[in-house]
């Protein structure tokens, strides 16, 4: 896997960006345009998403994996929390003050679940998986507190605190976990036989198995959605400025070496980490700006122009950047 890893990422990366593009097709040709894109995304964030990650994590999730996986969604909080550093770090250089705080989250904010989940499911299967979506508990925190105070600069929102409540996703994966840990059946009815199943677990057979095939729907509609979203940016001002620019390095470049740097040294003071946690943790820092960053911004207050080049320019350049890094991760053996 250490020779290929990096081919893996390459593969799986330009295979994603083909059905982004397929969406993006879509919504400049009007097969979708913003009505329905808007739906098809709650669609995938209400329905298919947290079916996948509960059938997931139901499968995937037992009390020795739990204890030894604790300390995931405070890895989530920490990549994000780097990425806020880091921004505030370059943000007098590359912003004005009028931007500075869309130009942090935007470093801050990225696209931690659809991107790499794929990438982590090739690489390391259902431990890939499971690290992928407990460490989005972390970010889903990170996200509706901290960086949505930054986007504010500074003012509270307590109805973000609520967004974070009700989240589906976070209540999927809170389900997940207590439903594998009380009912152990409910770990292996998905691949249990007809033969002796009672109505019970017959039934209870048929819900896991249409939460599964709901749930394979995630990833290639997430994607559409990307292209589309993408499709409707406005993207009518293409100079470049130092914004930009900044976010560009600040996101795919500056960020990602920061975790890096960080995890090494942890590695080097004695702590270790399972490898399939260190790289997926590294593919999460790795990612461009989320798409959603633009409607927070809009939502938020922000500078939505620079937060719409941002996400344009980023998720391009990322199909270099991503492979680039990840073979460097690998050829140095961080």
């Amino acid at each position: 896997m250490a020779n290929i890893g990096w081919k893996i990422v390459l593969l799986n990366i330009f295979a994603m960006f083909l059905i982004i593009l397929a969406g993006w097709i879509a919504r400049r040709r009007g097969y979708l345009n913003e009505h329905s894109t808007r739906h098809l995304s709650k669609f995938v964030v209400d329905f298919a998403m947290p079916a996948m990650v509960l059938t997931s994590l139901l499968r995937t999730i037992d009390p020795h994996r739990l204890a030894e996986n604790m300390i995931f969604p405070l890895i989530g909080m920490t990549i994000l929390f780097i990425g806020l550093a880091v921004g505030w770090a370059i943000s007098p250089l590359c912003s004005s003050k009028s931007q500075q705080s869309t130009f942090v989250f935007l470093v801050a904010i990225a696209n931690w679940i659809y991107l790499p989940l794929p990438i982590a499911q090739q690489l390391y299967g259902d431990d890939g998986v499971r690290a992928v979506l407990l460490f989005n508990i972390g970010a889903q925190v990170m996200l509706w507190t901290v960086g949505v105070w930054t986007l504010r600069a500074g003012k509270p929102d307590w109805t973000s605190l609520r967004n974070l409540v009700t989240n589906p996703g976070i209540i999927a994966t809170f389900a997940g976990i207590v439903l594998a840990l009380l009912i152990p059946a409910a770990r292996t009815i998905e691949g249990a036989s007809l033969a002796h199943l009672s109505a019970l677990s017959l039934v209870a057979k048929t819900v896991v198995t249409a939460l599964v095939l709901l749930g394979s729907l995630t990833i290639p509609l997430a994607l559409v959605v990307t292209g589309a979203q993408l499709g409707g940016l406005d993207l009518s001002d293409h100079s470049s400025s130092r914004a930009l620019s900044g976010v560009v390095i600040g996101r795919l470049l500056l960020t990602p070496l920061v975790v890096i740097a960080l995890f090494w040294a942890v590695h080097y003071c004695g702590y270790t980490m399972a490898e399939h946690a260190r790289m997926v943790a590294y593919l999460i820092a790795c990612m461009p700006v989320a798409v959603s960053c633009s409607m927070f911004t809009d939502v938020f207050g922000g500078d939505t122009s620079l937060a719409a080049r941002g996400i344009f320019y980023t998720s391009l350049l990322s199909l270099l950047s991503v492979p680039a890094i990840f073979y460097l991760i690998q050829w140095m053996h961080f």
